[in-house]
């Protein structure tokens, strides 16, 4: 970073290191400490940030954590400041993330980090299982829901459901605290909520959701639309003189894409001819999503399927054609790849034991600032941006204690 640049100072008092105004680790020093003051050898801010850095270095456990700090032991004295030499333990280090901090005020600091800085047109809100909460014998898995912005790779916030079902009704306050207006939010059919379609209206956002069995009437309503009006066979012999077929405002798009070893066409036709009729809270159209593969093997196809999906949308045709709506549809699976794979895949979140309190929930948490603060550094590889980091400790220091506003 370039000495010329002004920066604005403050120094911590628990361990004496400079940082700036609008870093992570000033988000950081601001989390609460339950610990009392007598035996205290850490300071909460040291721990989290050894926690954040290992993170960043590619370390993912609190075994590997303890280790990982203790090889790096004299420069990271150097770089925190640290009056005691000892590095934490994996016990101290798994307790700080279970016990000490709380996981909604974590929560609240991430998301609050990353609501800085530019932002993309379409949000997916979407749920995950921490898998690595279960204990033995406990059936299923808790969930976390989360609002993420698919375009710039940041999570603008998560909160804890509990059981899968329990989506729906945090839906909202996931929704609440977030600036959506003039923004897109895609969702799978589970949150196909007239409350929630409301809610994202009267903040300003829009909506593209899928619609299946869970919404009966509106489903069947839809797929008769885009039903023939006749079946093949029979057309000739049910068509009477002076009678034509119904006249529709279909308009259709296609694309076609190519990779994995299949073909893939994605057909999209839009309607607004159930508008009228529909009390669905801000219906502009609806949709039919059509997709066929084709497996490919030394360029012949040896396999085909072929799956249809039917939507809504608040967007107007004036604003969102087929062709936009098929590129807003497909971007909801960003979440997919750029998040819950990314933790899974190479945070290993899943493979991770964290049974201890809100262990799993606070390093879900850490796992979203880590992910968009490899894309704060540039990278859009996280692992390659982790393997980079695991070379340059001094640079993830600096990522932590610079101001956003300088390194975005």
């Amino acid at each position: 970073m370039d000495s010329s640049i002004r920066r604005v100072r403050q120094e911590y008092g628990s361990t004496g290191m400079i940082y700036d105004l609008g870093s992570v680790y000033e988000g950081l020093c601001k989390l609460t400490d339950v610990r009392k003051a007598k035996g205290k050898i850490y300071s909460l801010d040291a721990i989290l940030m050894i926690i954040v850095m290992a993170k960043l270095c590619g370390v993912d456990s609190p075994y590997a954590m303890a280790d990982w700090a203790k090889n790096h032991q004299m420069q990271l004295v150097e770089l925190l400041q640290l009056k005691w030499g000892k590095m934490p333990s994996h016990h101290t280090i798994r307790r700080i993330i279970g016990r000490v901090v709380y996981e909604e005020e974590v929560e609240r600091f991430v998301a609050a980090y990353n609501a800085r800085g530019e932002h993309g047109e379409v949000y997916a809100l979407d749920g995950k299982a921490i898998r690595g909460m279960r204990k033995k014998d406990e059936e299923g898995s808790e969930y976390l829901l989360s609002l993420y912005d698919v375009e710039q790779g940041k999570v603008l916030s998560q909160v804890a459901v509990g059981r899968k079902e329990n989506e729906i009704t945090k839906a909202p306050e996931a929704l609440k605290n977030v600036e959506i207006s003039q923004k897109i939010i895609t969702a799978d059919a589970l949150h196909t909520q007239r409350a929630i379609s409301a809610q994202i209206i009267d903040q300003g956002g829009d909506y593209v959701f899928p619609v299946k069995e869970n919404q009966l009437r509106l489903y069947q309503n839809i797929q008769q639309l885009f039903a023939p009006e006749y079946p093949d066979w029979k057309e000739q012999s049910l068509r009477k003189p002076s009678f034509g077929k119904i006249q529709m405002d279909f308009l259709t798009a296609q694309k076609v894409s190519k990779g994995h070893g299949r073909l893939e066409t994605r057909i999209l036709t839009t309607s607004e001819m159930l508008n009228p009729y529909s009390t669905w809270p801000g219906l502009a159209q609806v949709y039919r999503l059509e997709r066929q593969f084709q497996w490919l093997r030394s360029g012949r196809c040896y396999r085909t399927s072929n799956e249809v999906e039917f939507g809504i949308t608040s967007l107007a045709r004036t604003h969102a054609s087929p062709a936009r709506l098929l590129k807003i549809r497909r971007s909801h699976w960003g979440i997919e790849t750029g998040l819950h794979g990314r933790r899974d895949v190479i945070f290993h979140e899943d493979a991770t034991r964290m049974t201890v309190g809100d262990t799993g929930k606070v390093m879900a948490s850490i796992n979203n600032l880590v992910i968009a603060l490899t894309r704060q550094a540039n990278f859009t590889n996280a692992a390659q941006a982790r393997r980079w980091f695991a070379d340059h400790i001094s640079e993830a220091f600096l990522l932590l204690t610079s101001p956003f506003s300088q390194l975005w």
